[in-house]
């Protein structure tokens, strides 16, 4: 019944998909935390700007987004990440950027959520003691946020894991694009869709599973 899968490298199509996801979810996670902490800061300058790059690349589909990596980054602006040349380097590292950026507006949003959890009370005695902005907000408010915000960000992953497919549109050869490939050239589009299908379902499942027992793990209870 499976015999159209010999000659397909589906493992490393799928070991891609899990690459960029990771990659993406260290770089959002990393971006989103800065974000966030202009959001609450003190700078109105570094405030005005979190907020509108959240709300501008939340209302950009990510397919622009990627297209626009790797058309105006890279064909117009020759940013090449140091690819060297090989372009299915160049398109990976420009799919992973651009994953990166468009997720950190969702991972903002998410601590942000979970820094108004919070209570001011201790921020306030915290710079009572003589802390400023930034140690208050990296000892006292962000361990206690990420903790109040798993779940949520467990659904922010996910939703990356399901987002490499558009990665497909700049030629990275991740499970959308073998599937497109396969289907193009194999007549066996339902048996083809459940097998890519059952794919992501053991990328995304467990991982869900998995965060939904770290957060009952760290919750904060208040």
């Amino acid at each position: 019944m499976f015999d159209f899968l010999e000659g397909y490298d589906l493992l490393g199509a799928f070991w891609v998909t899990v690459k960029l996801t990771v990659y993406s979810a260290l770089g959002s996670l990393i971006w989103g935390t800065l974000l966030a902490g202009m959001r609450v800061g003190p700078v109105p300058l570094m405030r005005g700007f979190g907020t509108a790059y959240v709300n501008i690349i939340r209302n950009i589909p990510l397919t622009v987004i990627i297209v626009f990596a790797s058309l105006g980054l890279f064909q117009t602006l020759q940013v090449e990440l140091g690819g060297g040349g090989d372009f299915e380097v160049i398109n990976f590292r420009l799919a992973v950027l651009a994953l990166a950026l468009y997720t950190a507006a969702f991972v903002c949003e998410a601590l942000r959520s979970g820094i108004n959890t919070v209570p001011t009370g201790q921020a306030e005695a915290a710079r009572a003691l003589g802390l400023n902005f930034t140690q208050v907000l990296r000892l006292i408010i962000l361990p206690q946020a990420f903790r109040s915000v798993v779940n949520p960000l467990a659904n922010v992953l996910i939703a990356l894991t399901k987002n490499t497919t558009v990665a497909a549109a700049i030629g990275v050869v991740e499970a959308a694009y073998l599937m497109k490939d396969m289907i193009e050239a194999e007549a066996q589009l339902i048996l083809i869709s459940a097998v890519f299908a059952f794919g992501f379902v053991c990328l995304t499942l467990p991982t869900g599973l998995l965060l939904g027992w770290v957060s009952k793990k760290v919750a904060v209870k208040r």
